[in-house]
This record gives structure tokens, C-alpha cells and sequence, in this order.
């Protein structure tokens, strides 16, 4: 075969080699500044799955989850027409026939009902923010604030699961999966993916280890939970009688017999499973510091408030998720429970609030002090809304607000997003939106454009599919980002 025809069959000219070439070099030096120990050859890199699809504007992400759903309208979108309407009913030209819960589906009226909270403008940006939400309105101008979330789940599991996965049913990869999975570790003695639980003063909806499950990941990209307990990652410890030493030989021979088995079968479950053992080999020494708590400056500890030195409250749990970011952890995705006011809105929507609302501003300027907010994307908000109109009957001290998927209010911080912006408007009810709607899968999909991840090609193949966090949908928002 001539020369000539090798070249025209490859398209291969001098020109074209050389321009691959730059492209190539400009990929390399794009990853070496991403990610510095790239091309050193050390192991310490061997955890790294992949690289982004192009320079993100986030490296990493805290998920305050508030389970339950928060009422947007006792929060972060004011509605002073449902005050002046109080206790009339909800015109049917408004709710348009919307799918209801088993709660209120038998109610014959729909009375409207307004917030027993005041709201106050704050910061340059004007923002709405109510009474419940002090702390939180003197960082308003670092808030961008999403008022037009929807989605198609109308109960809290489908719901929640849909935020955190992608989908309404189990078995799919959590956000955190996904994100480790994509870009993996900035740590190796670390997780990509922590979990923090906390429970508020309300009342409470479940969560469950599938919201941070792997899904038909590898095992590795799990969420590694975290607990309020002394042992703070369960089975970490030596056992009784055996030190670090033995520990290490024992790997090393599990190892060796993990690595035959691989030989055999070629299940990648296998290749993971000695990844986990030696992750919790280093976390052995990497958690116990990075989780005392006592040590942390008076400073620190007025700012997030008293109750961060309780392990397990909110407070303790947005602290440590600041301290596991910094240690380079890629998502902490910290839930907290109790924002389920079907009744007594008035009685326990005040306590939820004063259990997150310091820590929460606090957390924020934490990150800003350091240097390191504009590297960190922080999310706040639940699964969905608040109904317009009282579950229930009428009574303005005692309400309680049903499901409302149509519309809801989420904020998000650092990370490349705008600040001091209100995004999407909804209509003076408060019940559907009027303008710029941003649906769970746009949601999903502009996360990921702000970690540098194109959600259209973040893909895995399962079961002769190729699946991804927005599945066949979503569309980046170009109007968040800064």
C-alpha cells in the first residue's frame, strides 16, 4: 500500500496532524491545571474518573436539602393579594382541574389563604424574604433565587427521589453518584460523595439510602453517610486486639485474592469493591480530624451558632459540609427533615426556620471569608411547593398547606451562578408561573454545565441503554449563570 493512499485513506496532512496536535496539548495543559497531579505518574491520581467537558465554574457542590418541602410562601415569594383574599376560594380559572393528594381531594372548598409572616425588601437586589429568614436576608445580594421550580410528582417520595436522581423510581444514580462518576475525587484519603442527615422541629418525612445510591454505578460512586454518632463513618475502626499494620496486610492479601477473582470473571463490581477498602483505609486518619469540631475558632462557632457543636444538629452538619468541601469531597449533600406543614404552619414553620437559618448564613459567608465560594456551588430548597389555599379548615392561626408541584422556590449560591437575582416570576396567587419556568431536568442539566459537564454526554450504558441525570430531557439555564 503506497504512502499516498495511506495518507488519503486517513485524511492525514501535515496541516490536520499538527492542528490535532495543538488540540491536543491545549486538552492536556487544560487538564493539567484541573487537576495538578495529572501527568506526574503518582497513584494519587488513580481515583480520578474522568476530566470535564470544559472549564467549570463550580469544583464542587453542598445540597442543603430541606425534606419535606418548604412553603415558598412563608419564605421567599410574597403574595400580599392571598392576604386581601383570605378565606375566599380559589377560582377554578386559577387551578385549572391540577391533580390533588388524597388530603385535600376531598375538600369541597379551596379558601385561600395568606402568610401569618411579615416580608421586608433587603440587600441592593430588593429581594422578598420573610421574617422567618433574618440571617438569610442579610445575604440576599449572594442569592440567586429561583421561583418558578416545577415538577410532575405531586408526593413526597416521587418527588424527593426525582431532585435527588432524575427519576420518580428508584435505581437510578443520585446527583452526588453522578458527579463522582464524571469527575470523581479531588481528595484520595476522602469520598467524592458525603451525606449528612439532620432532623428539625417539624414535621418529618423520611429519607432513605436509595436518594444516595449508586444506582447501576459502580458501588464506589455511593454516598458515603455520615453519622451524629462518636464513630462518624460506621466500621472504620480497627477491630479490637488489631492495629493499622495488620489492617494493611490483610488488604494487601485481599487484594491479591480480589485480583484473581477479577482475572476470572472481569466484574468491575470487583476492581470497586478493593477501591472501598482501601478509601477506608485512608479515611481511617482523614475523618476523625477533619470531623472534630471542638477545635474550631469562637469565631466560627458564632457564626453558624451554638448548636454546630452538637453533632448531628443542621448547624453542626452545614460546618462539617464546609469543612469536607474544602478537604475537596465533591458533593456533601446534607437532607434536614421536619418542613411538612400540612397544619399548624404558624406553630412549627418558625422553629424549622430558626434550626437552619443561621447556620445557613453562615455557612455561605464562611465559604466567602475563605475564598471559596465563588468555587462552590451551594443549593437550598425541597422537593416542591405549598398550596395557595388552606388544608383543611380556615383558620389563620392554625393553617397548614397541601403539595403544589406547579411552582416553588429554590436558591442557589457561589459557584458561577448570578447574584442578588430573583429568577422567573410566578402569578399574584402564587399558584402557577407567569414567566421564565425551570423544570427539575433544567434544573439538573445547568448543575452540571456549572461543574463543566455537558448533561447530554454524561451518559452510562445500562441494560443495552444509555442513561444520564436529565434522561431525555433538560436544558441548561442560561439566565443563572453569572
Amino acid at each position: 500500500m503506497s504512502k499516498e493512499f495511506t495518507d488519503h485513506r486517513f485524511h492525514i496532512t501535515r496541516r490536520h496532524f499538527l492542528g490535532k496536535l495543538s488540540l491536543g496539548i491545549g486538552s492536556a495543559a487544560l487538564g493539567s491545571l484541573l487537576v495538578p497531579d495529572l501527568f506526574s505518574g503518582k497513584e494519587s491520581i488513580s481515583h480520578l474518573t474522568g476530566l470535564p467537558h470544559f472549564a467549570p465554574r463550580a469544583k464542587r457542590i453542598i445540597y442543603l436539602f430541606q425534606n419535606g418541602a418548604p412553603s415558598q410562601l412563608e419564605s421567599f415569594d410574597y403574595k400580599p393579594m392571598l392576604n386581601k383574599m383570605t378565606g375566599e376560594e380559589l377560582p377554578e380559572s386559577v387551578r385549572m382541574g391540577q391533580r390533588l393528594t388524597g388530603m385535600t381531594s376531598g375538600q369541597s372548598k379551596f379558601p385561600l389563604v395568606g402568610s401569618h409572616f411579615k416580608f421586608a425588601r433587603h440587600g441592593q437586589s430588593g429581594a422578598w424574604v420573610s421574617e422567618l429568614f433574618p440571617n438569610i436576608a442579610r445575604i440576599v445580594d449572594e442569592l440567586c433565587i429561583i421561583k418558578t421550580m416545577h415538577t410532575e410528582a405531586i408526593n413526597h417520595d416521587p418527588a424527593l427521589t426525582f431532585m435527588q436522581t432524575g427519576a420518580q423510581t428508584g435505581n437510578r444514580p443520585s446527583m452526588g453518584a453522578w458527579l463522582s462518576y464524571g469527575l470523581g475525587s479531588e481528595n484520595k484519603n476522602l469520598p467524592a460523595f458525603s451525606v449528612l442527615l439532620s432532623r428539625g422541629r417539624g414535621n418529618g418525612q423520611g429519607v432513605y439510602s436509595k436518594l444516595w445510591t449508586n444506582g447501576f454505578l459502580d458501588s464506589v460512586h455511593q454516598g458515603v453517610q455520615f453519622s451524629a454518632s462518636e464513630e462518624r463513618v460506621l466500621y472504620l475502626k480497627d477491630p479490637e486486639g488489631r492495629d493499622r499494620n495488620d489492617r494493611r496486610n490483610m488488604l494487601d492479601q485481599l487484594a491479591k485474592l480480589n485480583d484473581l477473582n477479577y482475572q476470572e470473571f472481569g466484574d468491575p463490581e470487583i476492581q470497586a469493591r478493593i477501591q472501598q477498602y482501601e478509601m477506608a483505609y485512608r479515611m481511617q486518619t482523614a475523618v476523625p480530624e477533619l470531623t472534630d469540631l471542638s477545635r474550631e475558632p469562637d469565631d466560627i462557632i458564632k457564626m453558624y451558632g451554638a448548636d454546630c457543636l452538637v453533632p448531628g444538629t443542621y448547624a453542626a452538619n452545614c460546618l462539617l459540609a464546609r469543612k469536607l468541601s474544602e478537604a475537596g469531597v465533591r458533593f456533601v449533600q446534607l437532607y434536614h427533615q421536619g418542613w411538612d406543614q400540612h397544619g399548624n404552619m404558624v406553630g412549627e414553620m418558625p422553629l424549622q426556620a430558626q434550626d437552619v437559618d443561621r447556620a445557613t448564613a453562615g455557612m455561605i459567608l464562611d465559604l466567602k471569608q475563605r475564598g471559596l465560594l465563588d468555587e462552590t456551588l451551594v443549593i437550598w430548597g425541597g422537593e416542591f411547593g405549598r398550596t395557595n389555599y388552606c388544608q383543611g379548615n380556615l383558620s389563620k392561626e392554625n393553617y397548614g398547606r397541601d403539595h403544589h408541584p406547579r411552582c416553588y422556590t429554590i436558591w442557589m449560591a457561589g459557584g458561577g451562578v448570578k447574584p442578588g437575582i430573583s429568577y422567573g416570576e410566578t402569578d399574584e396567587f402564587g399558584y402557577n408561573i407567569v414567566r421564565d419556568p425551570v423544570h427539575v431536568n433544567d434544573f439538573h442539566a445547568t448543575v452540571l454545565h456549572l461543574m463543566g459537564l455537558n448533561h447530554e454526554q454524561l451518559t452510562f450504558k445500562h441494560l443495552g441503554r444509555r442513561y444520564r441525570l436529565t434522561d431525555v430531557a433538560g436544558k441548561v439555564v442560561e439566565g443563572l449563570i453569572a
